[in-house]
């Protein structure tokens, strides 16, 4: 009874990672399923005095290792451009990354949790990231009239190995640019040189192509009003560059363009 209720409320965020690692909802249930027989069958081996979320994941990571580490890779997991990222990756590097990327732990937890040193756990993550960004290359329009925060941004997505395809600073030339050269990420301000608004670039470039679109803007109230769909990515100013690249970094691997369909 004491072990369904220390661990069974974290069990729905293991099923989630198992799945995550292993590519298949079968395969990850199957690694969760025999980690609890094992459990049932020697409470023991597993350490009740530290927290209970961290000890499970250890737990589950000594199970799925012992029996080969097996991964599989379903339909559902190959259609999903995300998924298809995870499963690129070695499976330590996988682990480490998704330990902290997804299931939140911290870089000492995850170590711990991993059974390895935390200067260790680092180099797996920053292995990780580079196959992730080296696979996530891709064009970048940037939507900002203010040219040093514009030349300040171009710097950093190059810096990442991307690609800028042009600077606008008003609506119609951010539309235009975007038609001309179809971006796979756009970075935009709201409040542009002549007075329009970037979240009307925004919209009409979406009605023509599927892009993930991050918001860098000194006015974020405009776009957290609760009234209408508020967007996924956004970042006040003045930014911080770790928080663009995190952000950029996270709406491509879980936000792929989409091929546009643009019309003359």
């Amino acid at each position: 009874m004491d072990l369904v209720k220390d661990f069974a409320p974290h069990l729905p965020l293991l099923r989630r990672y198992a799945r995550a690692l292993t590519g298949s909802q079968d395969s990850g249930d199957a690694y969760i399923r025999a980690s609890l027989a094992a459990l049932v069958e020697d409470p023991g081996q597993i350490d009740r005095e530290g927290d209970a979320r961290i000890a499970l994941y250890r737990f589950f990571h000594v199970i799925w290792g012992g029996t080969g580490a097996r991964l599989e890779a379903d339909a559902q997991s190959r259609n999903s451009p995300a998924d298809a990222r995870l499963q690129a990756l070695a499976p330590i590097q996988r682990q480490a990354f998704l330990l902290t990327a997804l299931e939140g732990f911290s870089v000492k937890e995850a170590a711990h949790i991993l059974g390895i040193s935390e200067d260790e756990h680092g180099e797996l993550v920053a292995a990780a990231h580079r196959d992730i960004e080296q696979d996530l290359k891709t064009k970048v329009l940037i939507i900002e009239d203010e040219p040093i925060i514009a030349a300040d941004l171009e710097h950093l997505v190059q810096d990442l190995g991307h690609e800028v395809t042009g600077n606008a600073t008003t609506r119609s030339e951010a539309v235009d640019m975007a038609k001309a050269n179809p971006p796979g990420l756009i970075l935009c301000d709201i409040q542009l040189a002549d007075g329009s608004s970037g979240i009307d670039a925004a919209h009409d470039i979406l009605a023509v192509m599927n892009v993930p679109i991050i918001f860098i803007t000194a006015f974020p109230e405009r776009l957290l009003t609760g009234e209408r769909p508020e967007p996924t990515f956004l970042i006040p100013k003045p930014f911080q560059e770790n928080t663009v690249k995190a952000a950029i970094g996270q709406a491509l691997f879980f936000n792929p363009a989409k091929s546009p369909n643009v019309t003359a």
